[in-house]
């Protein structure tokens, strides 16, 4: 494994220095929670903090089971989604073999395969045709050596949704070649469509793969998950995660379990936020003609672009947004895409704080020309 640091890592809030932010557009999740404001019923003092369940807290992964079409212990619990993908990724391929992966997105889908060295076809989405994609493209880019196609859905870092045809014409495309399909759905919970079972219940070539920290604000717990119906790659999944981890964190566990547990009593709260910040970036980029989009149908994070013919000097307008602006995007390089694109993250400010960003920028590109 050759590791390299990716930028949206280097350059990430927390690296940078939250205290040297004025407006972090760039976080990808909704605001952190604080464990005190969580109202949950649970004895930390009492906590025995012992080795847990090797694929993690059974009663989590049973609410997670009977949403993903699946057994109890074909849930593995992981700390956060970086967790799971990197457990799939190791376990699914090695130098020499093949894999799919949509690009943008987000950056350890790409580079992690990058560093087991493993050969790499992208699937290139554009501005100009939506973000969207098909079977079409995919089935193109596959070769007898394909072990892993990697999609996203909601898709990190545009928002757009998949829609259901699309993706069971997707699973089919992989179960016929053999292959497995990974599916991120971080943002499942944060779709504008009505709720679906986790992908994994079509089919037990696919992986699914989600977490708490994006749609409930919660980094801190590390808790993610992977769910598959493929019982021996289940054991294997099983036996990276004993490796690497042995298990979770028995008190991280507990907390995420009496979230999710009371979760259809807390997302409406949290969609009203995300349409509200949603609206907030809808109105502003109507208003910012050297701007364009395409609007998310899910998740916190939009992925617009400076249109090309505004004339602004993209290096001088980073410059000034960050610097005397003290304001933070997720500029196009953290996605391998042009600095013209920049992901915007409406979840995690507060409400002023995503409209003083949004009239940063514009006073940015102002400077810019």
């Amino acid at each position: 494994m050759r590791y390299v640091r990716m930028p949206i890592e280097i350059e990430s809030p927390e690296e940078t220095g939250y205290d040297t932010i004025a407006c972090n557009l760039a976080e990808s999740s909704m605001r952190d929670r604080v464990l005190g404001d969580l109202g949950l019923d649970v004895d930390l003092a009492g906590m025995v903090l012992l080795y847990g369940d090797h694929r993690g807290h059974q009663a989590l992964r049973a609410l997670l089971a009977a949403e993903g079409g699946c057994a109890v212990d074909q849930v593995l619990l992981t700390p956060g989604a970086a967790g799971a993908l990197f457990i799939v990724a190791t376990t699914l391929l090695q130098p020499g073999d093949h894999l799919v992966v949509l690009r943008p997105n987000y950056a350890t889908n790409i580079e992690t395969p990058r560093a087991i060295g493993c050969d790499i076809s992208y699937v290139d989405l554009s501005f100009e045709r939506g973000w969207r994609y098909d079977e079409r493209v995919i089935m193109a880019a596959m070769t007898p050596r394909t072990r892993l196609v990697s999609i996203t859905t909601p898709h990190n870092p545009t928002g757009v949704v998949l829609d259901p045809v699309a993706l069971a014409r997707i699973i089919a495309l992989v179960e016929s070649r053999g292959a497995h399909l990974l599916v991120d759905e971080t943002y499942r919970d944060l779709s504008t469509e009505a709720a679906r079972p986790f992908a994994t219940a079509q089919s037990e070539r696919v992986i699914s793969v989600a977490s708490l920290s994006k749609a409930y604000g919660l980094p801190g717990l590390r808790i993610g998950w992977l769910m598959t119906r493929d019982r021996e790659l289940n054991e294997r999944f099983l036996a990276a995660k004993e490796q690497i981890f042995i298990c979770g964190a028995v008190l991280d566990e507990e907390i995420a379990y009496r979230v999710y547990r009371k979760r259809s009593a807390e997302l409406p709260n949290i969609m009203a936020d995300v349409a509200r910040g949603r609206t907030v970036v809808r109105e502003w980029i109507a208003a910012e003609r050297r701007m364009e989009w395409v609007e998310p149908m899910g998740g916190v994070v939009a992925f617009p672009r400076i249109r090309e013919d505004a004339g602004v000097d993209i290096a001088r307008f980073y410059a000034v947004l960050n610097g005397e602006r003290k304001t933070l995007v997720g500029p196009g390089h953290w996605f391998e895409q042009d600095d013209r694109y920049m992901r915007i993250g409406f979840g995690w400010p507060q409400p002023q704080e995503l409209r003083d960003g949004l009239a940063n920028i514009s006073a940015a590109l102002d400077r810019s020309r």
